[in-house]
């Protein structure tokens, strides 16, 4: 059948210029972003025997073992708290990040079977898997907060600030994500390099307090901050148990804000690394 001169014709084209995001493109297709979420929802529990159960035996045996290895074996510090408070309350912003920022490094490739064969937006498969990682998360938090209740501590007002310290989360899982994303499309052993990075991360943010880093070091020990994930990890526990009189976890606002601008550069650079890569996609996968 022939053209239709009646019927409106769009042309698709690579994005030019420096813009990171079409926003208006993005919000015309968060239809299909719910979609890709449930998506990725329903493929990470499928044919599974204990399903979303997972969400809370991962945070909750990591601790166990935390507890017993660092806790009782190398009794480090653990702020005055409950080691399975200090931990858990640690790795279950930790287990979100962490998730998140493999997923999205390995979406690209794992989608690429559909971006070859229709158009839309290509960062709407990054951001699905970092917004459905929540759910796992909320999962595990109520768990946490059930361990709380154990112990006869009840959340104080400063929790109402988790929320600015997860979406810190989200952004620097997208932003190191998107990187390690498009270079994965390029190279596909970095997919193997990212496993052995979060380990890396998961020690350098959870295991040992900030409180505990040399005071000798003066302002210098904020370098601390440029991990930001630490700086998130330091203030879920600081905004969970700041009431508490003999807890000794500092305020974490000037290690967020140190991690800050190392969280936007990621995702400002992740973004451009992607929108270089976009164009390619469909003839690189």
């Amino acid at each position: 059948m022939g053209n239709r001169p009646d019927l409106p014709m769009t042309r698709i084209r690579p994005g030019r210029g420096w813009v990171l995001l079409d926003l208006p493109e993005l919000w015309a297709c968060r239809e299909l972003l719910y979609f890709f979420c449930w998506r990725d929802f329903k493929v990470r529990y499928k044919q599974t025997l204990l399903g979303m159960t997972w969400a809370v035996l991962s945070p909750v045996g990591f601790t166990v073992i935390f507890v017993v290895i660092f806790g009782k074996l190398a009794k480090l510090p653990t702020d005055s708290l409950p080691q399975p408070i200090f931990y858990m309350t640690g790795l279950v912003v930790w287990g979100y990040f962490s998730k998140a920022f493999l997923a999205t490094s390995q979406s690209l490739v794992t989608g690429g079977t559909l971006m070859t064969k229709v158009y839309f937006p290509r960062l709407l498969v990054p951001i699905s898997t970092c917004v459905v990682g929540l759910v796992d998360f909320a999962i595990a938090f109520v768990v946490l907060v059930g361990l709380f209740l154990y112990f006869g501590i009840f959340p104080p007002l400063t929790s109402l600030l988790l929320p600015v310290l997860l979406l810190q989360a989200l952004l620097t899982a997208l932003g190191f994500g998107l990187i390690f994303g498009a270079l994965n499309v390029r190279f596909r052993d970095v997919r193997n390099l990212v496993p052995f990075i979060i380990q890396f991360w998961m020690y350098a943010s959870v295991v040992i307090p900030f409180s505990h880093v040399p005071q000798r070091y003066g302002p210098w020990r904020y370098l601390y901050g440029l991990n930001p994930i630490g700086g998130v990890v330091e203030g879920f526990r600081w905004c969970l148990t700041s009431h508490l009189p003999n807890a000794t976890v500092e305020p974490p606002w000037l290690l967020v804000a140190t991690g800050l601008p190392v969280t936007l550069l990621a995702l400002v650079v992740g973004l451009l690394y992607f929108r270089r890569v976009e164009r390619q996609l469909a003839d690189i996968l």
